[in-house]
């Protein structure tokens, strides 16, 4: 679920339009059957609106993986490109989090505790290790690490470029994130990594 702006993904952010849609889009998928709702559009009150209309249409069992510490990472570049989601002028810095700013996170995760967070997410994952730890410490919700596109993009062309060994590398990534302190792993590693740890063939 993703922010409503007055231009393609970039330019002035409405940000209590997106609120009011994000609920909408909320109670939408929770009747569809989905059992977690991850809004990543990074506005301000949007987890404690959500939990409110989940709760009044009666979805009380449906979580809520807030994206507490969205950065705006290059990280992001394969998967924009895929999609041709790429902003049409200037970026995402005015709603996603300063790749600099170690302290915000702390600010954020007290935000969605607040409002009613059931998982607290971090994204890019390998690059931000210190912020699952420091979401970790914490904070006693469970922590989301989400290994992005560039992250998996880099591993797969180290992999093709015979420079590093692929398997090993997404194996390492993955037990890296779950060092820091995540309990959940986000990747598009998933079922390569599950055949590896089930000993099933290699792909």
């Amino acid at each position: 679920m993703f922010p409503l702006a007055f231009y393609p993904t970039a330019g002035v952010i409405m940000n209590d339009e997106t609120v009011h849609q994000l609920c909408k889009q909320a109670v939408s998928q929770a009747r569809a059957g989905a059992d977690v709702i991850s809004p990543s559009d990074m506005m301000d009150g949007r987890v404690g609106a959500i939990r409110a209309a989940l709760d009044a249409e009666g979805f009380h069992d449906v979580s809520i993986m807030s994206y507490t510490a969205k950065y705006a990472s290059s990280f992001y570049g394969p998967f924009r490109e895929a999609l041709d989601s790429n902003p049409r002028f200037g970026d995402k810095k005015t709603y996603q989090m300063n790749p600099a700013n170690y302290r915000e996170a702390l600010i954020e995760t007290a935000a969605d505790e607040a409002e009613g967070a059931d998982i607290l997410l971090v994204k890019p994952g390998l690059p931000y290790l210190d912020i699952i730890r420091l979401l970790r410490d914490n904070s006693a919700l469970p922590i989301a690490a989400y290994q992005v596109s560039g992250e998996y993009s880099m591993i797969k062309a180290g992999g093709v470029l015979k420079m590093v060994d692929e398997e090993k590398v997404m194996m390492e990534s993955l037990l890296c994130l779950r060092r820091a302190g995540a309990d959940i792993i986000l990747t598009y590693f998933a079922r390569q990594a599950a055949n590896v740890l089930c000993g099933t063939k290699r792909m």
